[in-house]
């Protein structure tokens, strides 16, 4: 029994005489650390660097990355051959898309064969019904889209133009379809409005305006704006250089989410920016609190003045205020007046609020009307081919008086355009750039300043694109 217990007691002697050894130990290491810190301090630095140049020494041992086997791995692919990959394409039926614009010489062949279209039937339902024969009938320059199957057989037809009710241009367009259901082709026709969609695009002058935006693919629209909106800064018949620049944000008239290709049906310029000679002229489109808009340039300062610089928003100068060998007379005289050439029909608008004074027949003038303004100046248009006012009619800057003709002693037809100050002609442009601005209401800033901030950005994104277009 003694046996069996006394080995741990023996243990337990021996633990206890160890715990001690160890306390004294613990003691004395204490009383070393407190008497010599910075010798253990650089004792513990110098073990740890050792064991880092250690590491270091065993690291450099392994070896080199670059001197490991490699293993290349090659599968084989074998792709389905060509007959099956036809066989699952035939499960899903083909359909091509193709546009084009129509031609004053198109036939229904020939329109069809240029939209890839492969069908007599076709050809022959468009020639015979009378609503798909619009299609190839009126103006040129319809927009179509045309919709085939893998044989070329038609699908769909559709073709996108103005309307020929003159009070929906501008806002909406005319749809003709063309469509092939179980009974065979039909075809329909609608009208749809018009959407808009905000484009920026810039451009550099080499020749001229118009030149340039086509360069940039901007509709003729926009670039009669742009030198209406800029006409009292600069004379684009005289002070256009090669160099100058222009940047513009403005509406483009989409029909079923395409720009309308029909002249004269673009949207507003919302904000443009051209540089003359080095000189920065700007532009913004503001709608007042009264709902009544114009051009502002960024400082708040109006574009619009009591007379505009042109009587037409689509013209040619043909014959500027100086001197000129006269067509008729054949004599060397000063002209004075400035005459615009435009195809007959064209309207003729009043360039400022007045009264009209006269409206008739004036022997070499031809049907002429003239019209009475603020501070002694009257204005004449001359050669109309009608007139559309009356004497004593009060109108507004802007107001259509009449059309452009060849009446009286005209070679061709034109308007001649005079400004008259105290009865004696002046320089219309000179007139139309010195003449008073109208301003912005105080009301009205804070708004336009908003709105000025927001076009400035966006003149920006434009003056990068180069000389394009974008969305």
């Amino acid at each position: 029994m003694n046996r069996a217990f006394g080995r741990p007691e023996q243990e337990l002697k021996s633990l206890v005489s160890l715990e001690r050894r160890v306390g004294a130990g613990l003691a004395g290491l204490a009383r070393f650390v407190s008497a010599h810190p910075r010798s253990l301090a650089a004792a513990v630095a110098l073990s740890l660097t050792g064991f880092g140049a250690t590491a270091w020494g065993i690291a450099t041992q392994g070896p080199d990355p670059a001197d490991l086997p490699r293993r290349l791995v090659t599968e084989m692919v074998t792709p389905e051959d060509v007959q099956s990959q036809l066989e699952a394409l035939a499960e899903h039926e083909l359909e091509l898309y193709r546009s084009d614009l129509t031609r004053s010489s198109d036939t229904a062949d020939s329109l069809l064969a240029r939209l890839g279209v492969s069908d007599a039937e076709a050809a022959a339902f468009l020639r015979r019904d009378p609503v798909a024969r619009r299609i190839l009938e009126g103006r040129a320059g319809k927009m179509v889209r045309a919709v085939t199957g893998e044989s070329g057989a038609l699908t769909e037809l559709v073709a996108r133009y103005a309307p020929t009710d003159s009070k929906l241009l501008g806002t909406h367009f005319t749809r003709l379809t063309v469509k092939r259901d179980a009974v065979g082709l039909t075809a329909s026709v609608d009208t749809d409005v018009l959407a808009r969609q905000v484009r920026l695009g810039s451009g550099t002058i080499q020749t001229s305006l118009f030149a340039a935006t086509d360069e940039a693919r901007i509709p003729d629209g926009v670039a009669s704006q742009l030198a209406e909106v800029f006409s009292t800064d600069v004379d684009f018949h005289r002070e256009l250089r090669k160099g100058d620049t222009f940047s513009v944000v403005y509406e483009a008239l989409t029909a079923d989410g395409e720009p309308i290709t029909w002249s004269n049906s673009s949207g507003r310029v919302l904000a443009a920016e051209f540089v003359n000679k080095g000189r920065s002229l700007s532009a913004a489109w503001f709608t007042d609190e009264n709902g009544k808009g114009g051009y502002y340039d960024l400082d708040g300062r109006s574009k619009r003045r009591a007379f505009l610089a042109s009587p037409m928003a689509f013209s040619r100068v043909t014959s500027g205020f100086a001197m000129r060998m006269h067509p008729i007379l054949n004599q060397w005289r000063q002209h004075k007046g400035v005459d615009y050439g435009a195809p007959k029909g064209t309207p003729v608008r009043t360039v400022g609020d007045g009264v009209v004074e006269f409206a008739g027949w004036q022997n070499g003038y031809g049907n002429v009307v003239e019209i009475k303004h603020s501070n002694d100046r009257s204005t004449v248009y001359a050669h109309l081919s009608r007139i559309d006012v009356r004497r004593g009619q009060r109108v507004e800057q802007g107001t259509n008086i009449g059309a452009v003709g060849a009446t009286g002693w005209a070679t061709g037809p034109h308007l001649h355009f005079e400004v008259k100050v105290r009865g004696e002609q002046r320089n219309p442009i000179t007139i139309a750039q010195t003449s008073e601005a109208i301003e912005l209401t105080e009301a009205s800033r804070p708004r336009f300043a908003a709105l000025a901030a927001s076009l400035r950005g966006q003149l920006d994104a434009a003056s990068s694109l180069g000389g394009a277009v974008a969305e």
